[in-house]
């Protein structure tokens, strides 16, 4: 059977032990909202895998980047959020994907023909000519890209 890493197993001890603090720094961290542990019923602390490493991320960034408390909060809130957000994108793919199957358009494509009307073809299907006599009709206003005023295009 595994534990999740989310999973609080770890006393204060274990979990400063493990993150390499003292356990008073800890404290200090859950008070600054930095790292917030599960409670207990008594109201001790349980820390998770997930808290010990951003426990280390918090050293790291403290001792080797000589960045201060509230900058780090200001990092991993961040972190946070980019995390929130990634999560929803999956979400928002995941929903665009069994939209398209319920709805069967995954392997539709639509084009519009030279009157300007819409139609349905099959994905690497070529459309059919419509109307004998349509053409593709290019647009260009006066002045623009002509050598004189009054030459015609071709």
């Amino acid at each position: 059977m595994r534990i999740p890493a989310s999973a609080a197993v770890y006393v204060i001890s274990v979990a400063a032990e493990l993150a390499g603090m003292h356990p008073q720094t800890l404290r200090q961290y859950d008070r600054l909202g930095l790292v917030t542990p599960e409670r207990t019923a008594g109201r001790g602390r349980r820390y998770s895998a997930e808290d010990i490493a951003r426990l280390q991320l918090i050293q790291q960034l403290s001792q080797d980047e000589g960045i201060n408390l509230a900058g780090i909060r200001k990092i991993l809130d961040l972190q946070d959020q980019l995390a929130r957000t990634r999560a929803r994108a999956r979400d928002l793919e995941q929903q665009v994907e069994r939209m398209e199957e319920a709805a069967g358009t995954g392997s539709r494509v639509f084009a519009a023909g030279t009157s300007g009307d819409v139609f349905s073809i099959l994905r690497g299907e070529r459309p059919r000519r419509r109307a004998p006599g349509s053409a593709l009709v290019v647009y260009r206003p006066e002045g623009r890209g002509r050598k004189s005023p009054g030459a015609r295009w071709a």
